[in-house]
């Protein structure tokens, strides 16, 4: 993976460094203590992931985040945990917090590694084909739940609620639910064709439908609207 470091503190800078040189199998492009820069080399080279602290001069990591359309992965690497919240909601690989331990480095770049192999294969169609069937053959799914991969059988969920940039995974057991920053798009990749698009809010396991009543389809004891756009393919899944 090709790396690019961004801090504004020399010693943070040669920390990162030494760790990266330990792992081996990564190409430190550039660093740079100028967030202004980040714009420039992102340009002029293929950057794979960005080590980015949070506090620094004329713009702060959180905020060059934000004016990138088109961004890597990235780490933040910080000395203040209070922005934890904020890295989830930028969808950030990982938060590391200064003085950072080599174990914890590395567990980061083991999500880093995840990641960008799963890019990989999706720019390969055929690789990602792959993919996708075999987790679909084995009935379960993982998705990034609290810079956590939590593994999600299938077979358990109910249904799927859109809420602006998140989905709400309803579970069958024990009636708890899972929220992860993500799309329908990319969750219905990873899912079976037993689940299905019912709302432009809702996707929902097949399997989990107890009845259809009054416009409404009863999904354990929730109830379900279908919307107008859904109503003609969901009716002929369902036979009605």
């Amino acid at each position: 993976m090709n790396c690019l470091i961004v801090d504004d503190e020399p010693l943070a800078v040669d920390v990162i460094v030494s760790y990266v040189e330990q792992v081996g199998d990564m190409n430190i492009v550039e660093t740079t203590n100028n967030p202004l820069e980040v714009i420039r080399i992102l340009k002029q080279h293929q950057i794979d992931l960005v080590f980015l602290d949070i506090e620094m001069p004329n713009l702060n990591g959180i905020d060059l985040v934000k004016t990138l359309d088109h961004l890597p992965q990235f780490i933040f690497t910080t000395a203040y945990p209070q922005y934890a919240l904020d890295g989830f909601n930028l969808n950030a690989t990982d938060y590391l917090v200064k003085p950072i331990p080599f174990s914890r480095f590395l567990k980061a770049i083991s999500r880093a590694r995840e990641v960008y192999e799963l890019r990989k294969s999706r720019e390969n169609g055929r690789e990602f084909a792959i993919v996708n069937e075999r987790i679909q053959s084995k009935d379960y799914i993982f998705v990034k739940a609290e810079y956590e991969n939590v593994k999600l059988e299938t077979s358990n969920i109910l249904f799927i609620e859109g809420l602006k940039d998140y989905l709400k995974i309803h579970l069958k057991n024990d009636g708890k639910a899972v929220l992860t920053l993500s799309n329908f798009k990319e969750i219905q990749q990873k899912l079976p064709s037993n689940f299905i698009r019912v709302h432009r809010s809702f996707l929902v396991n097949i399997n989990a439908i107890v009845a259809y009543r009054k416009g409404k389809l009863i999904v354990g004891s929730n109830r379900i609207s279908i919307g107008e756009t859904y109503k003609k393919k969901v009716f002929e899944v369902l036979g009605i």
